[in-house]
This record gives structure tokens, C-alpha cells and sequence, in this order.
């Protein structure tokens, strides 16, 4: 990065400008000539995610208050409350959820080689939801209880790099089973997801396109044992069996033998019951890739606690999607920046040193770098003395 150069822009000359563009022309962005390009809206719903701004009006004073600093970090349109509010209701939201997906590749490719919690060579995801409350007089479109509104984010985490690979919003009451109609199935990858996502007939979709999936059974499951296996209960086991379902719709659905493995923790004093259909693992590492489901528990509520999801600039479908993709973009960019830049910082501190300097000319690898005591003084050494005292 050149000195002199701000850090927003610096961050920006991580996005690939020419796939931005295709995505534009793929649905239209920009064929009205208009003084505010589908760029300068990211530009400014990015930075009002890096900079935790609260409203359109919140993000119009603060871009209002450098103005001799906006065309060098990249905005060309004149930024105005309505101006922006039209851009949310206009610009499909479709660009910037493909936009992200670019970039979602690219940080799978950076963080392919890290390890994972267990010993595994192939790829590993964990799948939830999570529910964004909204105000149903505002959001009459999201009608979701009596007086209360919401939307369901539907994603699907890679456990290495915890890159969200893909994402659903759909309406608050969508069932989460749901989403397995839509997953792109990868053979040989682990799904793994609770138990609201059993639907045998769903299921045996991913056995028979050569995937593997990790979930816990139901109470009330009605099977046969078929088989055994040694087991060492030191390690928390309780059984490790085969099984094929005895209902006689779930026998339909999946007619496949299943593994059911149980697993007694120690820590909270409670048992588990998995089910999958990988019967190669040893059973004490199908135990442990359940448990790197709480991942995506966890970037749940990383991205609610550091982003703007919760609250939103527009009140249509179109601002809200946007919204949310644009956050999804922010969140892989930092993680993007971290790999390249090998910035030894978790996100939160990435984001909270970006939301200060953004308009700073500061190299964006001093900015992020974690700076020693002895930097500090060598800082302290080159500075002039008003006084010699």
C-alpha cells in the first residue's frame, strides 16, 4: 500500500473492481444514468458497517464532515439521506449477494489449508439459523408473530476460517429444514446441523449425492440395531451402533442403515445422541465435530454484536437484503485482510482500528500491526524535542 493513500481506500484495492462491475451489469445496476452508482452505495453501507452508523442520516453528517477526503477514498455521487434511501429500494440487492459470493471464494481459497478442531481431511461445514426481530409497523412484510415482525438468516459455515459459504434470508415462519432444498451438496463434505433439520427424506439426499452429515436424533426415534461396536467409555462413549429406522415413513424416506453413536459429557452432565452416515470415523471424532457447531452459534453472535444487522436504513425487502449482504461482504473482506496482510489480531480488533482510521493516511498493515513497547519507544525517539530540558 502507498503512503499518502487513505485507509478506506486501501481496504477497498482488496475487492476485485471488475467482478463488482459484472455483478452490476448482471442485473442492471447502473443502466439509468444516475449520480449515485450501485459503488458509491456500497461504499457507504460499508462504512457504515466498519463504523457502526446508526441511520442514513448518521452516515450523510459523518461522509458530509470530510468532504475533501471522499474522492480519494472512492466516492464519486454526491451522498445525501435520500439519495441512499432510493439507492436501498432500487439497486438489487442480487449484485451485492453475488458480489459477496465472489468474495466468499476468495477467502475459502486463503483459509483452505487451516486445521480444524479434529483430525479431518475433508471439508467440514455447520449449518443454523438465526432470527432478526423486526418492527412490524415498519416491516408490515414480515409479519412474523401478533406484533412482531422478523427475518430468518439461513447459513452455512465453513469450519475452516469460519467463512460463511452460503446464506438464505427468508421470511421469519420459514421452517429450517427447509434450507437443505436449497444447499449446494459438495461430495464428501460433513453437514453438520441440530435437530431441527431432520427430515429423513432431506437427508437421504445428501447420502445419495455422496455427502456426509453429523445431527442429533430425536427423542422419540423408532429404530432396529443391527450392530455393535467396541467402544472405550473412558473417552465418554456410550455406544457406537448401526441402525435402520422401523417407522414405517421414516423406513421409506431413508432405507439406508444410519450410525448412532452416544456420548455422555462429563462437563455438563448430560448425553447426546448423533446420528450420520459416515461409518468410517472413529466415534469419538463424530462427538467432537458436532461440538464445532457451536462455530456458527458463535458467528451469529460475532456479527450481531460488531455489525449492523439488527437495525436497519430501509424498511423494504430490497434495503434489507442489501443491507445484510453488505455486512456478509464486510465481515469476509476483514477476514480477507487478516490472511493477506497476516494481521495477528482477531476480527473485532481489525474492525474497532478500521472504524478510527478509515480516513487516516496510515499503510493499512501499520495500522493493524500489533505494535511492540519497544516500537513505541523507537516511535517516541524520532519525534523533535521543542525543549531540551
Amino acid at each position: 500500500m502507498q503512503a499518502g493513500t487513505l485507509v478506506l481506500a486501501q481496504l477497498m484495492e482488496f475487492l476485485p473492481r471488475h467482478e463488482f462491475n459484472s455483478c452490476v451489469r448482471r442485473y442492471g445496476g447502473d443502466r439509468r444514468p444516475r449520480d449515485f452508482s450501485c459503488r458509491d452505495q456500497f461504499l457507504c453501507l460499508a462504512f457504515a458497517q466498519l463504523t457502526y452508523r446508526e441511520s442514513l442520516r448518521d452516515i450523510e453528517t459523518c461522509l458530509r464532515a470530510v468532504p475533501t477526503k471522499l474522492y480519494h477514498a472512492g466516492f464519486r455521487g454526491r451522498i445525501s439521506r435520500s439519495t441512499l434511501a432510493d439507492a436501498n429500494r432500487e439497486h438489487d440487492w442480487r449484485i451485492y449477494a453475488d458480489f459477496a459470493q465472489v468474495l466468499i471464494t476468495h477467502a475459502r481459497e486463503l483459509y483452505a489449508h487451516d486445521t480444524l478442531a479434529v483430525a479431518l481431511e475433508q471439508t467440514a461445514y455447520a449449518l443454523d439459523s438465526t432470527t432478526i426481530d423486526l418492527c412490524l409497523s415498519l416491516f408490515p412484510w414480515a409479519r412474523f408473530r401478533r406484533h412482531k415482525g422478523a427475518v430468518k438468516l439461513h447459513t452455512l459455515l465453513d469450519l475452516r476460517g469460519n467463512i460463511p459459504c452460503f446464506v438464505r434470508i427468508t421470511h421469519g415462519k420459514t421452517s429450517d429444514v427447509t434450507v437443505l432444498d436449497h444447499l449446494p451438496v459438495e461430495p464428501g463434505a460433513f453437514y453438520i446441523m441440530d435437530r431441527g433439520y431432520i427430515d429423513f427424506a432431506r437427508l437421504y439426499t445428501l447420502t445419495t449425492r455422496a455427502a456426509f452429515f453429523v445431527t442429533r436424533a430425536k427423542r422419540n426415534l423408532d429404530f432396529a440395531c443391527r450392530s455393535r461396536r467396541r467402544i472405550d467409555k473412558t473417552t465418554g462413549l456410550r455406544s457406537d451402533q448401526t441402525i435402520v429406522l422401523a417407522g414405517i415413513k421414516s423406513a421409506e424416506s431413508y432405507p439406508d442403515p444410519l450410525r448412532r453413536v452416544t456420548f455422555y459429557d462429563t462437563e455438563q452432565k448430560r448425553g447426546f445422541v448423533f446420528l450420520t452416515n459416515n461409518f468410517t470415523l472413529p466415534a469419538l471424532t463424530i462427538a467432537k465435530l458436532y461440538k464445532c457447531r457451536w462455530q456458527v452459534e458463535l458467528f451469529f453472535k460475532w456479527i450481531k454484536q460488531n455489525l449492523r444487522i439488527k437495525a436497519f436504513y430501509g424498511t423494504s425487502p430490497n434495503a434489507v437484503k442489501t443491507q445484510v449482504w453488505i455486512a456478509i461482504s464486510v465481515y469476509v473482506l476483514v477476514a480477507i485482510v487478516k490472511r493477506e496482510l497476516r494481521v495477528d489480531r482477531p476480527l473485532s480488533e481489525i474492525l474497532q482500528i478500521l472504524s478510527l482510521t478509515l480516513f487516516e493516511k496510515t499503510p493499512l498493515f501499520e495500522a493493524l500491526s500489533i505494535k511492540t513497547e519497544q516500537d513505541l519507544k523507537s516511535d517516541r525517539h524520532t519525534q523533535l524535542t521543542l525543549f531540551n530540558l
